[in-house]
């Protein structure tokens, strides 16, 4: 679970010439890649383009990257570190050994009807927040800055945040808070949530919320009490856990024969979805489970960016 002070120590830079963003795992997720030059590679989340930088650097001309997100802000700041047209921001000279790149904006739910089967030689998802998204009070997605009810990874389309705690029912509200955050308060706090309605801001959400966990002894915990509800609501807006079975479901039609699948998680939910998908997939003799648990970060990454301490890296091979 990534939570906004996860992200109040984070480097300014993390050489990859993005802002505020330092890829989790980077060494980890590129070694279990065992990027082929000449390949052809799909980042999932391309995010901020930490991760896909790292493959494009080893992918050479004739190699071909594709980014696919669903924040079309975060593809836009990956076009700008992987270069647009397949130009790197690197010198002349460099930019001849620059694979193709293709940016697709959209969720990887459908990953199986933008690639071709069989067509990659390894694919990768970085499930977590984007610094770019919890770092813009006006996307919504932090409780430590005040800003609308948003939380939309994709702002083009879907309900938002504030749609969602004004206008559906406590039972509702409380199962949302329940399943996808974890959060054993989740019936108090959805009363509270109904009885302060309408509730445009995050602030006045925290408000909410922290007065409802108070009255519980939350003060004892290691995270913010709203912690878990905000990551309910946006995982619920975002059909994050759908969109992963679909992902996980769509992988083994896509890799070639000893291609690579490598996934990092940032809480228990979406890595159950992981492991069990790359087991069943053993089962049915479509991989080769590659970690047989889950790789975490080392304490010196955990020191220079607190976001890497829930990760959770899973790895499989293509049969």
């Amino acid at each position: 679970m990534v939570t906004d002070s996860d992200l109040t120590n984070t480097p300014e830079r993390g050489g990859h010439g993005v802002v505020g963003h330092v890829p989790v795992l980077l060494k980890e997720a590129i070694d279990f890649l065992a990027v082929k030059r000449g390949g052809t590679y799909l980042d999932a989340t391309v995010g901020l383009g930490g991760h896909s930088f790292e493959i494009a650097k080893r992918l050479g001309a004739r190699g071909h990257l594709i980014g696919l997100d669903k924040d079309p802000a975060a593809l836009a700041r990956a076009g700008e570190v992987l270069g647009s047209a397949g130009v790197p921001p690197a010198t002349t000279a460099e930019a001849t050994k620059w694979p193709t790149v293709t940016l697709i904006h959209g969720s990887f739910a459908e990953v199986g009807e933008r690639v071709a089967p069989a067509s990659l030689d390894g694919m990768m998802a970085d499930l977590g927040v984007s610094s770019l998204q919890l770092g813009d009070p006006a996307r919504g997605f932090s409780f430590q800055a005040e800003g609308p009810l948003d939380m939309r990874m994709n702002p083009m389309s879907g309900d938002t945040a504030e749609q969602v705690v004004n206008h559906i029912d406590e039972r509702e509200l409380a199962d949302v808070i329940y399943e996808f955050g974890e959060e054993r308060r989740s019936r108090r706090i959805a009363r509270a949530i109904v009885r302060s309605r309408p509730i445009r801001t995050t602030k006045q959400l925290v408000e909410v919320v922290s007065a409802a966990a108070r009255s519980m002894k939350w003060k004892h915990e290691r995270i913010h009490p709203a912690t878990r509800t905000f990551q309910a609501l946006r995982i619920f807006v975002n059909r994050e856990l759908d969109d992963l079975k679909a992902l996980m479901e769509a992988v083994p039609r896509l890799l070639k024969p000893g291609g690579r699948l490598v996934v990092i998680s940032f809480h228990s939910l979406e890595d159950r979805i992981v492991k069990d998908a790359m087991r069943e997939g053993a089962k049915d003799m479509h991989f080769r489970l590659l970690t047989k648990k889950p790789v975490t970060a080392s304490e010196v990454e955990i020191e220079s960016n607190p976001r890497s301490r829930s990760a959770k890296m899973r790895a499989a091979e293509r049969l």
